[in-house]
């Protein structure tokens, strides 16, 4: 329940020196009531919390919001006052043109989370209108979304697909250029969680949070163009070395703090258990 969420989120605020960020996250407006939702919202005030969660996800769902509700997702947002939180929308691929004046003047931060490959997977006719709202100075992260509509859970997979999806839904091969790609990697990724001050940049009094990327391979060389290589040519794999908070978690592609082989071998173990609970069936069927 919101007050059991709420106690976590207090608990767990703040730890690992300052790197875990907690939210208020009620699934989204087609699962979770008005009444419910302005609970969250009031909570999240109180308390100095973030909310996230999932709103006008796609086209259909804004379209069934209008005919159950008369308004779309992100109007139930803004009369439940979930707008004037500090609050992080999932996806957002049906969000509509009446809906931009409302993310534009919402009293708290807003933001936007796109991840491309799932929508790909889905078959959903749009995407993030990330020019739209960049136009009105809401931030847009890149993310992955779960492993059920993004297999491989990988980041530098999401920058490339968003400049090349945005591309092709503007009809405009100059927008979304690799630059503005690592921009929403970077700045607006970090603006888009609430650590815009902290993250994001390389720059004095911020975290000293930086990868190490090779450009040596053939599928980078010759590099005309820096950004242009990053975003369209490099693969997650060619980043050799991570710090977090200048602390080396990977160094020349070996992990410092996980034993990758033990954790394979526990997944193996608990994968029955998983499956025993789907009653024998496979974790997810479909066809694709």
């Amino acid at each position: 329940g919101r007050e059991a969420s709420l106690e976590f989120a207090l608990r767990c605020r703040g730890r690992a020196g300052g790197r875990i960020t907690t939210a208020l996250a009620p699934h989204a407006p087609y699962t979770v009531t008005d009444a419910d939702l302005t609970a969250t919202a009031e909570l999240a005030r109180d308390h100095g919390l973030p909310v996230h969660l999932h709103a006008a996800e796609n086209r259909d769902q804004t379209d069934t919001s209008l005919a159950r509700h008369g308004a779309t997702p992100i109007e139930v947002l803004e009369r439940t006052g979930i707008l004037d939180t500090d609050v992080l929308i999932a996806h957002g691929t049906g969000i509509t043109e009446r809906d931009l004046p409302l993310l534009a003047r919402a009293g708290g931060r807003t933001a936007v989370a796109t991840a491309p490959r799932g929508y790909l997977k889905f078959a959903w006719p749009g995407t993030t209108p990330v020019r739209a709202l960049r136009g009105i100075g809401v931030p847009v992260g890149l993310a992955t979304d779960g492993a059920a509509s993004n297999n491989s859970l990988d980041v530098w997979e999401s920058m490339a697909l968003t400049s090349l999806i945005q591309k092709s839904t503007e009809g405009d091969p100059r927008w979304l250029t690799s630059r503005q790609a690592l921009h929403h990697a970077t700045v607006q990724s970090a603006e888009a969680v609430g650590l815009g001050d902290a993250v994001g940049r390389i720059a004095p009094g911020r975290r000293a949070d930086l990868i190490l990327v090779d450009l040596t391979g053939p599928h980078t060389q010759p590099v005309h163009d820096l950004a242009a290589t990053l975003v369209h040519s490099a693969r997650s794999a060619d980043v050799r070395t991570t710090i977090v908070d200048g602390r080396v978690l990977m160094r020349d592609r070996e992990l410092l703090t996980v034993d990758v082989p033990e954790v394979v071998r526990e997944l193996a173990e608990r994968l029955p258990d998983l499956t025993d609970r789907r009653h024998g069936r496979r974790v997810q069927e479909y066809d694709t």
